[in-house]
């Protein structure tokens, strides 16, 4: 059994992550917020008071921290017994927090790959190329690190691997689409971190086609969808974390990333990236200040975690799985459907930050009662994905199935061991 934990990062996914540790800190134990800014940390234990989210009476402490000093983490990670640490500050963050818990032997949860600031969409299998060449360490240590294990990346890996385990006799090929349907009323924001949300645009876009890598640009590939609850929408091909997995994991020749975007979004998008203003490299002013283009961008947006209040509409993320059971073609679509305005009633968040922050803290809890406590480093198609989303299902983001027997919710609690449950919660809807 593992419990404490330590949430590094105050923004809206951290501001999920932290009320829905609170709603189960009977198990969790205490919980301490850290980011540079100590003001946004207890902004969010302001928060949690306000709505009523800690399960019992418990310890909620606030921390400055610059999680790139790993020495500064080590320290904090001890000072508080944390055993469970969720790093779900900036992508620049990882292998620095991931440092501190091999170090420590805290378990390690993150929902993003790695980033270097100075690269942009790396090669492929990304993975590879920072957070895979700590596995051996992670192993000698006994650390159980758990990789991307927000919704997309998180969520639909284990989508993957239950359809690869229970639906089909053999996978041909998975498109994950990611639709957000709804409206918050500004200009132009992003719903998420801008500078990520931009850095994932601005190159190749790589989707595993035919068992290999092929580059495409983006907004080359176009594909309109009809999903459930919000209907049909256009979206477009798209780079993104699970891909640089789930193609090495699963044997699966075909893995494709959806995403939607209106135009409204594109047009923007094509003027600020080709007016430079996307770029990750410094420039000088003519006053010779030197910046970043790309920061500055982020620095007049709005806040993500801004965009909740007046958020409405609904989002509709899935797995599209095809490929052969009992010798005839059949597809089948696992998804979720998730509320804006039902998500900031619960915990003050949008839709986005909801569906990544929830899967982390699922996943904190199998860690702490020891389901998913693997002592190793894992991507999520790795593990077994019945206990994650039964846990889900009582947590807030409910998964669904379709198929050529209907629409239905994908409840796989009667198969598990009584080991592998954790009581229902009030706050499930």
């Amino acid at each position: 059994m593992k419990r404490n934990v330590l949430i590094i990062g105050a923004g809206g996914v951290a501001h999920v992550v932290a009320h829905k540790c609170a709603q189960n800190n009977a198990l969790l134990g205490h919980i301490h917020i850290a980011s540079r800014t100590l003001s946004k940390c207890q902004a969010i234990i302001d928060s949690i008071h306000d709505k009523g989210s800690l399960q019992q009476p418990g310890q909620l402490t606030a921390h400055a921290l610059d999680a790139m000093d790993v020495e500064a983490t080590k320290f904090l990670i001890r000072a508080t017994r944390s055993q469970i640490v969720i790093n779900v500050g900036s992508p620049f963050l990882n292998m620095s927090v991931l440092a501190a818990c091999l170090e420590t032997g805290a378990a390690y949860l993150d929902t993003a790959i790695h980033e270097d600031p100075d690269k942009v969409c790396e090669t492929p299998p990304w993975y590879a190329n920072h957070e895979w060449q700590r596995r051996q360490a992670c192993k000698d240590a006994g650390v159980t690190a758990v990789l991307g294990v927000g919704f997309d990346p998180g969520v639909v890996n284990a989508y993957a691997r239950y359809a690869l385990d229970h639906c089909l006799d053999r996978v041909d090929s998975i498109d994950i689409i990611d639709i957000n349907a709804g409206q918050h009323g500004r200009y132009f924001a992003t719903n998420f971190d801008p500078e990520i949300n931009f850095r994932e645009f601005t190159s190749t876009v790589w989707s595993w086609e035919n068992s290999t890598w092929k580059a495409n640009a983006m907004f080359e590939h176009r594909q309109d969808w009809d999903m459930p609850v919000t209907g049909v929408s256009t979206t477009y091909l798209t780079g993104h974390d699970e891909l640089h997995s789930l193609s090495q994991n699963l044997g699966v020749p075909n893995i494709r990333f959806w995403m939607g975007f209106g135009e409204h979004y594109i047009n923007v998008f094509t003027v600020l990236k080709n007016l430079g203003l996307l770029s990750e490299k410094p420039v000088r002013t003519a006053r010779g200040v030197e910046v970043v283009p790309l920061e500055v961008v982020k620095a007049v947006l709005p806040d993500p975690a801004s965009l909740a209040p007046d958020y409405t509409g609904k989002t509709c993320i899935g797995d599209l799985v095809k490929g052969v059971k009992n010798g005839q073609p059949e597809e089948v679509l696992i998804y979720n459907v998730c509320d804006h305005e039902v998500c900031f009633g619960e915990v003050g968040s949008q839709a986005i930050s909801y569906t990544a922050g929830v899967p982390a803290v699922a996943a904190a809890l199998l860690i702490a009662n020891g389901t998913w406590d693997v002592a190793e480093m894992v991507n999520v198609e790795e593990l077994d994905p019945q206990p994650f989303i039964a846990l889900m299902n009582t947590m807030g983001l409910v998964t669904r199935i379709k198929d050529r027997d209907g629409d239905r919710l994908l409840d796989p609690a009667p198969q598990l061991s009584s080991a592998q449950r954790l009581p229902r919660r009030a706050h499930a809807r």
